[in-house]
């Protein structure tokens, strides 16, 4: 199952772009309620690697499950 970023908790840090093996973590436009930058994760390509949930600093941002309710998709 794929993880969904929590789109009002991100904060743009981004370091799991660059963790990511299948590039599936992309910029969304504008910002967020938080006023920050954010990523959305594609539900399709996602491996379910866990590899974003051990490299993002923010705590409560990214979720091991797929939930399109927490995750703003363009």
């Amino acid at each position: 199952m794929p993880h969904t970023i929590v789109t009002n908790i991100c904060e743009g840090v981004a370091d799991c772009v660059d963790a990511c093996p299948v590039a599936c973590i992309h910029p969304g436009p504008g910002k967020n309620v938080k006023g920050t930058d954010w990523y959305w994760i594609d539900f399709a390509t996602c491996i379910d690697c866990g590899i974003c949930l051990q490299v993002c600093p923010v705590e409560g941002a990214i979720v091991p499950e797929e939930r399109p309710d927490l995750q703003k998709t363009p």
